[in-house]
């Protein structure tokens, strides 16, 4: 995944707030994937309208102190890697 990658959660994927679980969740069919307040906060960018350069500005805006380019591009290949997300403009497989 590169700057200009613009992430958007994959099918058949949902992520969304999980009251019970009092977390983030990438909700899918067979299950659950319990996220933690990093991936949540990158995940609500991963939108298919921001690319990954936006989503690295904004989060950096939020938490002006922290070094995290490298963490955001670490998570976003692991999360494609996992299938959680793909990038706009390619097709489900």
């Amino acid at each position: 995944m590169n700057d200009n990658s613009i992430p958007i959660i994959a099918s058949p994927y949902r992520f969304q707030w999980e009251k019970a679980q009092n977390c983030y969740v990438l909700l899918y069919p067979e299950g659950m994937v319990k996220l933690n307040i990093s991936a949540s906060e990158i995940l609500k960018h991963c939108n298919g309208v921001q690319n990954v350069s936006a989503i690295v500005a904004s989060l950096q805006q939020q938490y002006p102190n922290a070094a995290i380019k490298s963490d955001v591009h670490e998570f976003l290949d692991i999360a494609y890697e996992n299938s959680w997300i793909r990038t706009k403009g390619t097709k489900e497989v």
